[in-house]
């Protein structure tokens, strides 16, 4: 079996970044809870992603605060770009350059092929893959063709035509990755974005979105876009059969009501 943790939609800013958003002023605390969780797991998760929204705003002082904060990470890290995210900021702290350069990259963690794509569209909600990923994926699909693939991408596929335009990669986008996966042993595409829990069978690959570790939406409110308390990580567990994802919610913080000891749980069994 292989456990990772899906981290997604984490907008931390540096209190020095003047970012105006109210409630993101916790989350370098509550990312910082979530490392010292991950690293306390009696099983280790074999690696971790976290989709893209790593910041808020965009700038260097956030990523070195989010880099300060993962660093002490046990398990391999996984990174992807979000809206929320810029590219030039992102690469200035992580890798020293000056470049504006979409990040997509992949590698085997644990007896998976995980494919990272960038599906941020500078300016715009709504997200894409450009033709020069597109060409990178088709390459990598090649690659440990032995392994199940495991795709990052911070948008998700758009599901249908009446699906919300801002909240996934445009349809044609959409097309081309369907193509392109068909035939393909897909574990899942783990995505962000759309601050919900949930997941979606499409073309038969699951597609897991997490609210991630900022807020919620309320998905009772039909008509308005009404954010509410609610936090989560991800944890993943692949098996030939397929993938297993249990949602561990970190707010509001439980109330513990009772505990059943593990010798009476097994006299049940």
């Amino acid at each position: 079996m292989t456990r990772f943790i899906h981290l997604t939609d984490i907008h931390v800013s540096h209190p020095d970044a003047g970012d105006p958003s109210a409630n993101v002023a916790g989350n370098a605390a509550m990312l910082e809870q979530v490392v010292g969780i991950i690293n306390a797991m009696d099983r280790q998760p074999d690696f971790v992603v976290a989709s893209g929204d790593l910041t808020n705003m965009g700038d260097p002082a956030s990523y070195g605060l989010i880099k300060d904060i993962l660093t002490p990470l046990a398990a391999p890290l996984v990174l992807a770009l979000g809206n929320h995210d810029k590219r030039e900021g992102f690469h200035q702290v992580f890798d020293g350059s000056a470049s504006d350069a979409p990040y997509f990259h992949d590698a085997v963690h644990a007896g998976l092929h995980v494919i990272t794509l960038d599906t941020l569209v500078p300016g715009h909600v709504a997200g894409t893959i450009c033709d020069a990923q597109f060409d990178y994926l088709a390459q990598a699909l090649t690659r440990h063709a032995e392994l199940p693939k495991l795709i990052v991408m911070h948008h998700p596929p758009r599901i249908d035509d009446a699906g919300l335009p801002w909240g996934s990669i445009d349809m044609d986008s959409t097309n081309r990755l369907a193509d392109m996966l068909r035939g393909q042993r897909v574990a899942a595409i783990l995505s962000g974005h759309i601050h919900i829990n949930q997941v979606t069978q499409w073309h038969g690959i699951p597609i897991v979105v997490s609210m991630g570790l900022n807020s919620t939406v309320d998905l009772l409110e039909t008509r308005d876009l009404r954010l509410i308390e609610g936090r989560t990580i991800g944890m993943c567990d692949w098996r030939d059969s397929g993938l297993t994802v249990s949602f561990v919610p970190l707010t509001p913080q439980a109330r513990e009501l009772g505990v059943i000891d593990r010798a009476r749980l097994l006299a049940f069994t």
